[in-house]
């Protein structure tokens, strides 16, 4: 019988739940920008106005860029 060899390679699926993953929640503090350095000033105003109407990707953008600001002020 020519199906006879696949029905061992078949398993049976999982019938459980399998546990929750848990993250990590992160809460370390927003950077803040350069004072007089008008990119950060603009980023931090976009972040801003994006968390003013609920827009938390943006502000989560913005405080990546801010984080890794090109003119590199750490």
């Amino acid at each position: 019988m020519m199906f006879e060899r696949w029905r061992c390679a078949v398993t049976e699926p999982t019938r459980y739940s399998t546990p929750a993953v848990e993250l990590p929640l992160r809460l370390d503090p927003e950077p803040t920008p350069v004072e007089g350095c008008a990119g950060c000033a603009e980023l931090a105003d976009v972040r801003d106005r994006a968390r003013a109407v609920g827009d938390m990707t943006t502000v989560s953008d913005c405080n990546v860029y801010l984080g890794r600001h090109p003119e590199g002020h750490r």
